[in-house]
């Protein structure tokens, strides 16, 4: 037995469902046009009619027949009926032999047959009529002829068959087109879903050079898969950076273990083989910390928590952690604030990020020198800089040191994660790092980032 694709049922109903629709719109706007046509041509009849009324209801009595006989004879086409009947329905004057009966609760009007007394040969009629009491107890019956108005519907209806026809062909057809067409645009994005699930991310959806809404949409899912790719590359390569790091600390952590356990003879023995080991896990669980640290700041929501900062007591604070342990290294530490507007961030998270400049700049900068932290103002937009009497960064590496355990110089201690804290803490305030273009300094714009196309250096 035959069973068609899945896919193409889909299709089939997709295209069955669009054309249903265009098709019923089509008829429903048939059906208005016939219900408006017919209802302009009652109106019209019904509006001629109540002239007739409001003038022989103004007009004397003893002026009505004359009036009435001159009306009749204005009508060259035989279309109109007008007749005069007492209060017993007795014809007084008119081209209506008897007066019809109103059916009950009918409206303005109503259509019934009549007996025409001016029509020769034709002993009948049908006609939209009206009965209008008038103020002596006579009753006025108007009304006229639906020949000619039943012919003008039949032309009407006529014409929108003709042109209702060729538009229920073209609804279904363009129904079947167009939903084949979104079916198969949507079996091309179930198609690239799936084999983004079964791990192929360079699948793209193809985009035309006019695109279309369903055009943009494929070029706005692209785009949601460039980024989707580069942060699975970045986990990829993170987790290879760990690996990396981690193993050489823990072969060294194993084999100290193995080596002190065959050497130690004495419980001090054991206890300095426990100490060293100790250490060597605080560093291990030091790195996990400082990615665990990166990790929640890369969360936006962190900014829910941003209050007025002032930097002046920030940068003053941040030296005066570091003041005991410069003295200790000879190093003199000179902290300088001037007056600065406040700025909208996380004190805690700043203080980090300053104190890990300091940090490096004392751990780098040469033996018994001097470290400066300066806060300036510069157009409004507070600068904090940390420099030293060293060559810094060289140009090269500048890009890299931001980067997760970058380590340009490798006989100092850390797993290079400081600068990454600092570039992660400025971009979660919407702030710019910068090292300036001679010298070790590093300066924090506490502002908005400039556009990309100034590139002019930190003063």
């Amino acid at each position: 037995m035959f069973r068609p694709d899945p896919r193409t049922r889909a299709t089939w109903r997709w295209g069955g469902a669009l054309a249903a629709i265009l098709v019923l719109q089509s008829l429903v706007l048939a059906a208005l046009f016939w219900v408006t046509a017919n209802g302009n041509h009652r109106r019209a009849i019904e509006h001629t009619l109540l002239d007739d009324c409001s003038f022989f209801a103004l007009t004397p009595p003893a002026e009505r027949i004359e009036e009435l006989r001159e009306r009749l004879a204005r009508d060259i086409h035989r279309e109109r009926f007008l007749a005069l009947f007492d209060a017993r329905g007795q014809r007084i004057a008119g081209n209506v032999a008897t007066m019809p009966e109103p059916p009950a609760g009918g409206g303005m009007s109503f259509v019934a047959p009549i007996a025409p007394t001016s029509l020769p040969g034709k002993t009948s009629d049908v006609a939209r009529l009206t009965l209008c009491p008038l103020a002596d107890g006579t009753r006025l019956l108007a009304g006229m002829d639906l020949d000619d108005t039943e012919e003008a519907l039949r032309l009407t209806w006529q014409s929108l068959l003709i042109g209702l026809l060729p538009g229920l062909f073209l609804a279904l057809g363009v129904g079947l087109v167009a939903g084949r067409r979104a079916a198969r645009q949507v079996d091309a994005v179930r198609l690239l879903t799936e084999r983004i699930v079964s791990g192929d991310l360079d699948q793209r959806l193809p985009v035309p050079v006019r695109p279309d809404s369903f055009g943009l949409l494929c070029a706005h899912i692209n785009t949601m898969l460039d980024r989707l790719q580069m942060l699975v590359a970045e986990v990829r390569g993170i987790g290879d950076d760990i690996a990396h790091q981690l193993r050489t600390p823990l072969t060294r952590l194993r084999a100290g273990l193995e080596r002190g356990l065959r050497e130690a003879e004495d419980r001090a023995g054991f206890e300095a083989v426990i100490d060293r080991g100790l250490a060597e896990i605080d560093g291990l669980l030091g790195i996990v910390a400082a990615l665990l640290r990166l990790r929640e700041l890369e969360n936006d929501a962190r900014r829910s928590r941003f209050a007025p900062v002032d930097l002046t007591r920030l940068v003053e604070d941040a030296c005066d952690l570091h003041q005991p342990l410069a003295e200790d290294r000879g190093i003199t530490l000179l902290c300088t604030c001037a007056p600065v507007p406040a700025v909208e961030g996380d004190a805690s998270l700043l203080i980090e990020a300053v104190a890990n400049l300091i940090d490096n700049a004392m751990k780098f900068g040469p033996a018994g020198g001097t470290v400066s932290a300066q806060l300036t103002c510069d157009a409004g937009v507070p600068h904090i800089t940390i420099a030293d009497a060293g060559q810094g960064v060289p140009l090269a590496e500048r890009s890299l040191v931001t980067q997760r355990f970058y380590r340009g110089r490798r006989d100092g201690a850390g797993a290079g994660l400081g600068l990454a804290l600092v570039k992660a803490i400025v971009d979660l305030h919407g702030f710019t790092l910068h090292f300036a273009p001679q010298g070790s300094a590093v300066t924090i714009r506490c502002g908005p980032r400039r556009p990309a196309t100034d590139s002019s250096p930190p003063r």
